[in-house]
């Protein structure tokens, strides 16, 4: 008997076996005399501003390393956030950005036992794999009917154990957003040692009364993270720019374990170029919001309970008949994102996908109705 068949095949942690796939958003199947409309990744139906596209052509000495802790990023949104760079962290999207604040601040401790990270679901898919890949147990705190985080929930999930609470605002996928009054009481009901992570995606999206200043948050609490991502608003996912904003001692342990040269010099030139051109970004931004509006507005006159929208997407509460809706829309060339027995995600783009898509709602409901 050979030595690795007497010892058995290469294996991984526990709970990496344990870890749920992520599932990325379809594109569009190609349909005769249909243009395709992929719905299901909440991308930016705009391509980058002409002076971001002038920006990454630039970066064009693909032999050099670009600045390892992406300086130049930092020091530009040190001007434009008004707080001082060592207190950004970057890296490659936010997600990757959380990946290094969660192994950083909680795993398996060394008796053995977990450390917990609270969060509210659903919510973004990736949450439970990147806490399951720490070694740290995962506290999912239902949404409340209205799709809204359950705070009062997710305050009494916290336990001596707890490392991390992660608030996701606008929530992905069902959109609803926290108000400051709400997050602010919250803050300062968490104990000061648990580091509470505002993931801020879609903030830019945001047009509640009570709009989350999380940044006067991050200056009040210091145990407040946020989190932020140049793949939606600026739309720049290809290119992969995230950062994470908070004090220089939580920020100097991210530091110490951030991938080094993790940002592209590409990357990192255009999301320079675009923070130049805010006035342009937030224009884009405001016919996103403009076509969400009339989105929701139009399927809750069908008779759908949309939650609050405050990203660039719509959540329509499906449950059961989700995939079937998928199916429709995907013989109709439109890609959306189901969640099977829940609902669907749709990313909000352009006028003409929209337009398909509510017509295939009406015809949706329709045959529902029918039954």
């Amino acid at each position: 008997m050979s030595v690795s068949a007497a010892k058995g095949a290469v294996q991984p942690r526990p709970e990496i076996e344990e870890l749920p796939l992520y599932r990325p958003g379809v594109p569009a199947q190609q349909r005769v005399g249909l243009t395709g409309f992929k719905l299901s990744s909440n991308e930016n139906p705009f391509e980058p501003l002409p002076a971001v596209v002038d920006a990454i052509r630039r970066a064009d000495r693909h032999n050099v390393y670009p600045d390892p802790t992406a300086l130049p990023l930092r020091e530009k949104l040190s001007e434009v956030l008004q707080v001082p760079a060592s207190c950004i962290v970057a890296g490659a999207g936010s997600l990757a950005v959380l990946n290094d604040i969660l192994r950083v601040f909680a795993g398996r401790r060394p008796d053995g036992s977990r450390d917990e990270i609270v969060y509210a679901w659903r919510s973004f898919e990736s949450y439970p794999i990147s806490i399951g890949e720490t070694g740290a147990r995962a506290v999912p705190v239902p949404l409340r009917p209205d799709l809204t985080h359950d705070l009062e929930g997710m305050l009494a999930a916290i336990t001596e154990r707890t490392k991390i609470v992660i608030l996701c605002t606008p929530n992905n996928p069902t959109g609803p957003a926290l108000g400051h009054a709400e997050v602010r009481e919250f803050l300062s009901r968490v104990p000061a040692h648990v580091l509470v992570v505002i993931d801020e995606a879609y903030i830019e999206y945001v047009r509640t009364a009570d709009r989350l200043d999380s940044l006067a948050l991050q200056r009040e609490f210091p145990n407040a993270l946020i989190l932020r991502t140049f793949s939606k608003a600026h739309g720049l996912a290809a290119l992969r720019v995230g950062y994470c904003v908070a004090r220089e001692e939580i920020t100097r342990h991210l530091t110490t374990v951030a991938v080094p040269f993790a940002v592209s010099q590409a990357g990192q030139m255009a999301a320079i170029a675009s923070l130049d051109e805010l006035p342009a970004v937030r224009d884009r931004v405001e016919r996103t919001v403009r076509e969400r509006t009339r989105v929701r507005d139009e399927l809750l006159t069908l008779g759908l309970s949309v939650p609050d929208a405050q990203g660039n997407f719509v959540w329509l509460p499906l449950g059961a008949g989700s995939e079937q809706f998928t199916a429709l829309c995907s013989a109709q060339a439109l890609a959306v994102r189901p969640f099977a027995g829940e609902g669907v995600r749709v990313s909000i783009g352009l006028p003409e996908a929209h337009d398909r898509l509510l017509a295939l709602t009406r015809t949706y409901l329709r045959s529902q109705g029918a039954r």
